[in-house]
């Protein structure tokens, strides 16, 4: 497992010599990649209630301290949530914001590039990178090993325990975000993007499955 983010986390911060005239908030919003998420795609499994996880992902850097809206977990502590890009990225970070209590994240496991990706699978897989995480309400700054991150179309994010060692059946999560540099490609794998936001519906959710009863609402019946 990966040793906690503060031992590299002067690595997220080069090039920071442009920006000594601006405001504290322009040094965090370097290398953001917010304006290159694909929010129509983000999804969540298990989350308590539908859309929470968009909503968290949706946040920007200015909002990252409000308290709502926050995603908590349903029948359980574990949380998945997949972020979509709407291109190739090179990641350099992940910011999370939790709380100082049983109910934040306790590990993080990353998968990139995957759409299949459920419970099972996130807890057989042994992911891109791994974090312990802290139990904290400041932001989070997470800085991944960059040669495994260099070519980033979707990133799951797998919470699979939290602070509560069993005791706390909730993960609550405030704030997701990512730096890293946007990729211009000269020959976009579109398929690929479009095959990976457009079926949500297909995973596997714990308790009330929204996604997978709104597929039968059209008429298309049970999915195979």
């Amino acid at each position: 497992m990966s040793h906690h983010c503060h031992d590299e986390h002067d690595h997220s911060h080069g090039g920071h010599d442009e920006h000594d005239h601006s405001d504290d908030i322009t040094p965090a919003l370097q290398f953001s990649l917010y304006q290159h998420i694909d929010f129509d795609g983000v999804t969540a499994l298990n989350e308590a209630e539908y859309g929470l996880g968009k909503a968290v992902v949706k946040k920007t850097w200015a909002e990252r301290l409000t308290a709502e809206p926050e995603l908590a977990s349903d029948v359980d502590e574990q949380l998945i949530v997949n972020v979509p890009f709407t291109g190739q990225v090179k990641l350099h970070s992940i910011l999370l914001r939790t709380s100082d209590s049983d109910s934040a994240p306790k590990t993080l496991k990353v998968i990139i590039n995957r759409d299949d990706v459920d419970f099972g699978v996130a807890e057989e897989t042994s992911g891109t990178q791994e974090f312990e995480l802290s139990r904290t309400g400041e932001v989070q700054e997470l800085p991944v090993r960059r040669a495994r991150f260099n070519a980033v179309r979707r990133l799951t994010l797998f919470f699979p325990d939290n602070f509560g060692d069993g005791e706390e059946d909730v993960t609550r999560i405030s704030y997701i975000g990512f730096k890293g540099e946007w990729m211009q490609l000269g020959r976009a794998p579109a398929n690929i993007l479009y095959e990976a936001a457009a079926n949500p519906g297909d995973h596997k959710i714990k308790g009330t499955s929204v996604n997978q009863m709104s597929s039968g609402i059209g008429g298309r019946g049970p999915g195979v």
